[in-house]
């Protein structure tokens, strides 16, 4: 009896120890996942999810093997079809399929150009990061594979600095790999990671400006899933520099010098985040890396998983993809659009259905249009010009799962509209490498020769008003106008805010309403059938009347 005593304090001690390690265990989960009032008073979870997400155990549901593809080059959208692929204004430059890249499934895509021109893919696969030289589209070559630095991964995110690729996983331990991108001009690259940054584990994504040369990793097992911030301004020696942590976690962001109408923020050199996170569209000030302060969140209608989206240029629009409304609402595939204007008030304004039941995954904005990698769907291109009173419309497409456009996770995971030469490149998963030349003027493309040279002779003067007057000469009688950029120096280290406006062949002068700040200016000829090399660039510090900085509003002009 008294042994059978024993044991029965003995177990009751034990459940004791787990009852209570069940409570503090209990507690902190509890902390971290329950609902709270937020500013605005609406409810929202904090704390970092589960990995995986539901949404990364749904696509996990959906995945099948790699699909058996031959390579397939120049191959242009005739009627309506590339090969066995429906397209619009889209041709097929060449198919390198998974078996060609090393590896058995293909997720994150990027790319990066020399100075020189010549264009690289980087496309992320289970195995590790392959690259990709296409310089000529229609003969793409494959150079080789960078291995994952722990184990496989069907997430895997890319983006560029600097001349180095940034790479992190879902896969344990991962870290960040820093890969020296010139090695690819080499004729052996060595293909080693050159740096390795190890201050979280997985990530989901990662997040560059290139305008501040700092780095976000998104989706961590650091700061809440929240934003990681790495000071990567010396690339082969990233350090650690901040942690946003208040939200939650974050899917995705856009990280930014800001250049918007809102007057509080856009004379202010101002590095905002747009962030997606799960529930929320949330906007973040990480000028201090210190101490980045939310500026405001918010919700929207039919909200599934607040996944990724991309500011429109003049940073007024930000378009919003949910990455479960298309499974929970069964609707067609839908582009959330935000008028943040206001940075402390961004306002659901609409959005936009297209015309099959895809789930939308990434998007990226390029001048007027957004370029969206829309899973079964494949590319989808949309037009964006003059948003506030047309909206959004289909301007081209490339559909690279012909079998179906249903609302499953297989076919495009990501898109990469940057290349100058105009080529966009698709990462399949089950697919491979795809690159494509839209054709979004709806003909064919012309044939002749660009301007020969750029124009000469280029000067910019301060008039004192906040404007600067640009003079130049021809030097080519080709041309029919001509593209003038202009770039702002950041803190005395980086040019950001490039902005690109035409000019017409009847003048050699320009006068641009800047505003006070330190500018540099280039200009280069255009015509029909392509544009001149730049100049070099022209350097000025604009100064106003009264000597300060300027704030500049779209419509309200400048005041100082």
């Amino acid at each position: 009896m008294k042994t059978r005593r024993h044991g029965l304090d003995v177990a009751w001690a034990l459940l004791g120890i787990i009852f209570a390690s069940y409570l503090i265990l209990g507690g902190s989960i509890i902390e971290a996942t329950s609902a709270h009032d937020d500013v605005q008073g609406r409810p929202h979870f904090k704390g970092s999810p589960a990995s995986p997400t539901a949404v990364m155990k749904r696509l996990q549901a959906d995945e099948h093997a790699a699909q058996s593809l031959a390579q397939l080059n120049n191959v242009s959208c005739t009627n309506g079809m590339a090969d066995t692929y429906p397209c619009h204004n889209v041709d097929l430059m060449a198919l390198l399929p998974l078996t060609a890249l090393g590896g058995t499934k293909a997720n994150d895509i990027w790319g990066w150009t020399t100075t020189d021109g010549r264009e690289f893919a980087l496309v992320g696969m289970y195995e590790g990061t392959a690259f990709v030289e296409i310089t000529d589209p229609a003969s793409p070559d494959y150079l080789g594979l960078l291995p994952t630095h722990t184990t496989g991964s069907t997430w895997r995110d890319i983006k560029t600095y600097a001349d180095h690729a940034f790479i992190v996983s879902e896969a344990g331990g991962h870290g960040m790999q820093i890969f020296n991108l010139t090695k690819l001009l080499q004729a052996n690259p060595d293909f080693t990671a050159d740096a390795q940054y190890n201050g979280f584990g997985r990530a989901h994504n990662i997040v560059i400006n290139e305008d501040t040369g700092f780095a976000y990793a998104v989706g961590t097992d650091t700061c809440a899933g929240g934003l990681h911030i790495v000071d990567i301004s010396s690339p082969a020696s990233p350090a650690d520099a901040g942690c946003f942590s208040d939200d939650g976690y974050t899917h995705d962001a856009q990280c930014v010098v800001y250049g918007g109408p809102d007057i509080e923020y856009n004379s202010l050199d101002k590095e905002i985040c747009f962030n997606s996170n799960e529930d929320t569209f949330i906007i973040v000030d990480v000028t201090d890396k210190n101490n980045p302060t939310e500026i405001s969140s918010v919700t929207y209608p039919g909200w599934g998983y607040s996944h990724q989206g991309w500011l429109t240029p003049d940073h007024v629009y930000f378009l919003l993809d949910d990455e479960l409304d298309e499974q929970n609402l069964r609707h067609n595939t839908r582009t959330r659009i935000f008028d943040v204007s206001n940075l402390s008030d961004p306002l659901f304004v609409g959005s936009f259905d297209n015309t099959t039941a895809a789930i939308d995954h990434n998007q990226y904005v390029k001048d007027d249009h957004v370029y969206q990698a829309n899973y079964r769907a494949g590319l989808r291109i949309l037009e964006i010009d003059n948003l506030a009173v047309t909206g959004l419309s289909e301007a081209a497409y490339f559909d690279i799962y012909p079998s179906s456009n249903s609302a499953r996770f297989n076919g495009a995971w990501s898109t990469y509209p940057y290349f100058p030469s105009g080529i966009v490149v698709v990462s399949g998963i089950e697919q491979g490498l795809f690159v494509l030349r839209p054709n979004l003027s709806g003909a064919p493309p012309p044939s002749g020769d660009a301007p020969a040279a750029p124009p000469g002779s280029l000067a910019v003067t301060n008039n004192g008003d906040g404007t600067a007057l640009i003079t130049f000469s021809y030097l080519s009688d080709d041309e029919t106008g001509f593209e003038i950029q202009r770039e702002k120096q950041h803190r005395k280290k980086n040019w950001v805010n490039t902005t690109t406006f035409s000019l017409e062949s009847d003048s050699e002068s320009y006068t641009d309403i800047s505003g006070g700040g330190t500018f540099r200016y280039r200009i280069r000829a255009v015509n029909d059938f392509g544009a001149s090399d730049w100049t070099d660039w022209a350097k000025v510090t604009v100064t106003t009347s009264g000597g300060g900085k300027t704030k500049c509003h779209p419509k309200r002009g400048c005041t100082s």
